[in-house]
């Protein structure tokens, strides 16, 4: 039998909280929304944190931003889709996309595919604060 002490590390060692800033996921997240993330690797429709990533020159993403909350549209082996299409036909091994849910978001439309290992893991719930 796994002692209950046991179960609750491993369970908080795979869950993170973090606070959406911004409006790139609106009107799904809004600005101050705290989001329970569980560590797994990113599927397709899901929301996913991950770390902003390295960028060839200047970075469209602001430099005081570690996280981003964006939609994943299409992971490894799956078709790009049409707006992103200067990334080529399919998503490769180890990489996928995302899309904000805002359509002003910076999202894959500027930095392209993501790492798999950049990936926190998906947004399991969201809990709004009282405004």
């Amino acid at each position: 039998m796994i002692p209950l002490a046991f179960l609750l590390v491993f369970r908080r060692s795979r869950l993170r909280w973090l606070t959406v800033r911004g409006m790139s996921m609106e009107p799904t997240y809004l600005d101050g929304d705290r989001l329970l993330v569980v560590r797994s690797r990113p599927r397709a429709g899901a929301p996913v944190v991950f770390e902003v990533p390295a960028a060839e020159g200047p970075s469209p993403v602001p430099t005081d931003v570690d996280w981003l909350v964006k939609r994943v549209v299409a992971t490894a082996g799956q078709p790009v889709p049409p707006d992103l299409a200067q990334w080529g036909a399919t998503v490769p091994a180890g990489y996928f996309l995302v899309r904000g849910d805002n359509p002003r978001s910076l999202d894959s439309r500027h930095f392209g595919f993501v790492p798999e290992g950049a990936a926190l893991g998906r947004v399991l719930r969201a809990y709004r604060p009282t405004r």
